[in-house]
């Protein structure tokens, strides 16, 4: 596709460009949720085939997770020093063999490796994607644009759980990896072709200069990340909201299955309904923070800590309060509530970094969310084993409270960090 009309001021592509390429970083990130979920809406007809526990189901969930964690920083760095466009592309095909793979497998530890290196495929891609769309997009739409993007995750979270669940159910369980991992290697091959942005230059700035002074040494690469709390308790704050919701994205469906009676066909159904709904809540959230921000500069961490906090009382009445169809409306209120923080959290990660370490920046989110997501994961299957899988979900609004207090306390710090970034301007690979 080439580069056609005028470059908007905060635009580095024109605006159609911009839009195109937004669109195929959208759709990758349906088609990742796609290949990680459809495995949830699988572990009842998993458990019956090969008779394991609901800790290895948990396991299950969270292989991919290990593997993210293992490899999420290295392969940013190669993101930010080499290329973005290419590291996205090929860890799409990655993915999609892997998950493919799974429709192959025969016993409980091939389907573990064949998570794992679904993982694997999928390390870079939140890194890269955040660093791309922070470049090609001006800031004062930073929010909102993160906000869009991630609205696609509750969609591949829907689809993963709708998809799977009547594809085994009509065909067999494995049958449902192979199917949804074929739209990933196609949109992966259009991702070669696209326009990048030139790698940034990593020099010294002094606070917020466009100047370069000299190449940055390595303990100066360290402090932009260490020195910086805002960006500290935004991560923190990441991993205990990511712990929530990863249990529920894996669990829920079980949940409506084993409580409240509900088909395993259907259940995945109902639990998708729920996290479809962060499809309102995240871009909502994006310009939300983005208009408030225009006025009050502690925006994009005061209102994912309002957000947050809400959750936490909203998923307390679901699972402790109330039951029956009363718990359901709630429960598509929290569906709402708990990706609304993920907007203003995100560009923050952008916000108060070098732009030449962006993808490094959100990496480590990305890290510390899979750690705890994985723990999460595993930890509420050893609940649901000892007690049940009511007491499980019951736990989980502390986690959100915690959260919400990190991200109010890493506000207060947000505005001296990101006056210390340094300003430069980005520009088109030849």
């Amino acid at each position: 596709m080439k580069l056609k009309g005028p470059v908007p001021e905060g635009y580095i592509f024109p605006k159609g460009y911009t839009n195109y390429l937004f669109s195929l970083l959208f759709l990758l990130y349906v088609f990742d949720y796609v290949d990680r979920m459809v495995l949830s809406s699988l572990f009842e007809y998993i458990k019956a085939d090969w008779h394991i526990s609901d800790a290895h189901l948990g396991m299950l969930g969270a292989a991919l997770k290990i593997s993210i964690v293992a490899l999420t920083f290295p392969v940013s760095i190669l993101i930010d020093r080499w290329s973005r466009k290419r590291m996205i592309a090929s860890m799409a095909i990655i993915w999609s063999m892997a998950t493919a793979a799974c429709a192959f497998t025969g016993s409980f530890g091939q389907l573990l490796a064949a998570r794992i290196m679904i993982g694997v495929g999928e390390a870079g891609y939140a890194p890269g994607g955040t660093a791309m769309i922070s470049a090609v997009y001006p800031e004062r739409k930073r929010s909102m644009m993160m906000g869009i993007w991630n609205a696609s995750i509750p969609i591949g979270i829907a689809l993963g759980m709708m998809v799977g669940g009547k594809i085994a159910a009509t065909y067999g369980w494995k049958h449902a990896f192979g199917l949804v991992s074929i739209p990933g290697f196609i949109i992966a091959l259009l991702f070669f072709f696209i326009k990048d942005y030139k790698t940034v230059d990593l020099n010294t700035y002094s606070n917020g200069s466009k100047v370069p002074e000299n190449p940055m040494r390595f303990r100066e690469m360290v402090r932009e990340f260490l020195g910086k709390p805002s960006l500290l308790f935004t991560y923190l704050g990441f991993a205990f909201v990511i712990y929530v919701t990863d249990s529920i994205l894996y669990w829920l469906p079980t949940y409506f299955s084993r409580v409240q009676g509900v088909p395993v066909e259907k259940a995945g159904t109902r639990a998708g309904i729920v996290l479809l709904l962060a499809l309102i809540g995240a871009p909502l959230g994006g310009y939300l923070v983005d208009r408030w921000r225009r006025t009050f500069s502690r925006a994009r961490l005061v209102f994912p800590a309002i957000t947050t906090v809400l959750s936490s009382i909203v998923m307390f009445l679901a699972f402790v309060v109330f039951t029956g169809e009363m718990q359901y409306k709630i429960l598509l209120l929290l569906g709402i509530l708990v990706m609304a923080f993920v907007a203003g959290a995100a560009a923050v990660t952008q916000d108060v970094v070098h732009p030449g370490l962006r993808a490094v920046s959100y990496s480590l989110a990305v890290v510390i969310q899979n750690a705890a997501g994985a723990g999460g994961t595993i930890i509420t299957g050893v609940v649901s084993d000892a007690t049940n899988i009511q007491t499980a979900m019951s736990s989980l609004p502390i986690s959100l409270f915690i959260a919400a207090c990190l991200f109010f306390a890493g506000s207060f710090y947000y505005k001296r960090d990101y006056d210390k970034v340094a300003k430069i301007n980005l520009e088109v690979e030849s």
